[in-house]
């Protein structure tokens, strides 16, 4: 599908966005595992949380929609069901990596797989701390999908990631909630907590603090009504379109504002985007709020280290902003970026060339100078949703109109993007 994007004037009004990816993810699957009924208010309306769904309901649990609501009847620890077929997770590498450690431990054979550009992501780093607790997990050429994952039982461990990542320590998690004893994660870089979270709102015993965070097994969970909130990886994109627009006034309502996320909030700010927080509340441990973005003067900034792993996913329209503000803007230890749905650096940097914009690439990153214009041009969004986003985002402060090829990509994780871009920005 291509989508035609034309200069704004300026952005305003007020949106709501689909509720978290990251915490629906983890919201159906400790669902699932749970005694009893679950609902599950603003469940993200993304694909890749649909692929998550349809998993579960493969393994057996029982999933109804009543009034824009998931109902999730779960089956217990022990109740899953050997699926008939292969598991299909789709393009999410959550759905793949999560599921791999409910499913080392389940007393039956299981195959998942996904589509094209989910089956060239690797899973070693998911499958080497499995196999630590005795999983048995193959793989095409020993690290890509599809898995085939012949499940028993689990015993705890203790384990250091050799690189952050809260995909990998959600794994070792809910694998850990099937073992006899505690199985413990450490981190050198704090990744996001909605995992321990959810878990903590499931009836899990935790433990967290120190660069570790712990979970005791055998553990029994209670189903739970629960609430996500809008999702900020989403919001991010509304965020840069405002900046980027001068006289841009917009409110983005219910996002979730939770502080292992925030890291983009604050980068944003340092950055001089002028953001406001407002109505902040607590909603089953997560915070939220609405945020109210002004147009205005950027400077830059340079992302490194532990700021990279947290807005890890926002790299692809925090470029976007780099090119136009003052100083430009650095990404550093960023190699993670190139086992994305697609290599993300290799393709910011294709798209920002073909409207004009000079980019360096480094292995790990990239450096992007400031002050310039973006022109019109035919972009495309390589079957990435951040991508396609990320760039329908840019064509709002071009020169001239720009066409988003494969713009359907973004029905991954935002099915209405365009439709809430057309609301709010007004045609220059």
């Amino acid at each position: 599908m291509r989508e035609r994007v034309v200069p704004a004037r300026r952005l305003s009004g007020s949106i709501r966005l689909p509720g978290d990816k990251s915490i629906s993810h983890r919201y159906a699957m400790l669902a699932a595992l749970a005694d009893g009924v679950s609902r599950i208010s603003n469940y993200s309306t993304g694909a890749d949380c649909q692929s998550t769904l349809s998993c579960l309901r493969a393994l057996g649990a029982g999933i109804e929609r009543r009034n824009g609501d998931v109902e999730i009847l779960g089956l217990g620890a022990r109740g899953l069901a050997a699926p008939a077929t292969e598991l299909d997770a789709g393009n999410s590498g959550s759905t793949i990596r999560f599921l791999s450690g409910i499913l080392a431990a389940q007393p039956f054979h299981s195959r998942i797989g996904g589509d094209e550009s989910l089956s060239r992501r690797p899973m070693d780093r998911v499958m080497q701390p499995l196999a630590r607790m005795g999983a048995r997990i193959g793989a095409r050429d020993g690290r890509f999908p599809p898995l085939e994952i012949d499940g028993g039982p689990l015993g705890p461990i203790d384990y250091t990631p050799p690189m952050a990542s809260a995909q990998v320590k959600t794994c070792v998690l809910l694998a850990g909630l099937f073992g006899e004893g505690v199985t413990t994660v450490r981190e050198a870089v704090r990744t996001r907590d909605h995992t321990e979270i959810a878990l903590r709102e499931f009836g899990a015993e935790v433990e967290s603090g120190a660069g570790m965070v712990s979970v005791r097994g055998p553990a029994r969970l209670k189903a739970r009504e629960l609430a996500v909130p809008g999702d900020l990886s989403a919001a991010a994109f509304f965020l840069v379109a405002a900046s980027l627009v001068p006289g841009s006034e917009l409110r983005i309502e219910n996002v979730g504002l939770n502080p292992t996320r925030a890291t983009l909030i604050d980068l944003l700010m340092s950055m001089g985007v002028r953001i406001q927080l407002l109505n902040v509340r607590q909603t089953h441990g997560e915070l939220a709020g609405d945020l109210l973005v002004s147009g205005g003067h950027v400077r830059g900034g340079l992302i490194e280290k532990g700021a990279t792993a947290a807005v890890i996913d926002e790299i692809p329209v925090l470029a976007v902003l780099g090119a136009a503000s003052e100083e430009g803007i650095e990404v550093r230890d960023a190699a993670e970026l190139r086992v994305k749905e697609t290599d993300r650096i290799a393709t910011v940097a294709e798209n920002l060339g073909r409207m004009g914009v000079a980019v360096e690439t480094t292995p790990d990153g990239m450096r992007i100078p400031g002050r310039q214009r973006f022109r019109g041009a035919t972009l495309d969004s390589f079957g990435d949703h951040r991508i396609a986003m990320a760039f329908s985002v840019a064509a709002l402060a071009a020169g001239g109109e720009c066409f988003i090829e494969g713009a359907e990509a973004a029905v991954v994780s935002f099915p209405g993007f365009f439709d809430v871009l057309r609301q709010v920005a007004e045609p220059a």
